[in-house]
């Protein structure tokens, strides 16, 4: 589908500042797709409308990785979730199956961190690892 012609900006508007004012307040993932439709980001949030807009506020301040991706983006999918735990979980899933350019922290293959309880020692401490390899320990996540 071709950019619509804006007058008020003398430019073209993409799908994706169409679909701006129109964002819900609700948690999911979002899906950010060039013009050939190929995805370049996911991520997830618990207030897609704030997050989603904030990629596009010209006051905010991105590294020059988002910044590219930024000009990049042509349009962008959303899947509403019941929860914000829902949204994560759904977002590792998706990212795993799509290895987008962009996403960069679960492309290594490596999870969501658990929560590791030293529960055999006289204080017990916690840890955030990525392995379960203690066995007098406790782990607690996905």
């Amino acid at each position: 589908k071709p950019a619509r012609h804006s007058e008020a900006s003398g430019g073209t508007t993409s799908p994706a500042q169409e679909k701006l004012p129109h964002l819900p307040d609700l948690p999911g993932v979002y899906l950010f797709k060039d013009d050939q439709q190929s995805i370049l980001y996911i991520g997830k949030s618990k207030t897609l409308r704030n997050r989603v807009r904030s990629y596009f506020h010209s006051s905010a301040k991105h590294n020059l990785r988002i910044q590219l991706m930024i000009s990049r983006i042509h349009d962008f999918s959303l899947i509403v979730t019941d929860t914000e735990a829902e949204a994560l979980i759904l977002e590792e899933q998706l990212i795993k199956r799509h290895h987008p350019r962009y996403n960069v922290a679960l492309k290594d293959g490596k999870s969501y961190p658990y929560c590791k309880l030293t529960v055999s020692e006289m204080f017990p401490r916690l840890f955030l690892v990525r392995e379960k390899i203690d066995p007098n320990s406790e782990y607690y996540g996905p």
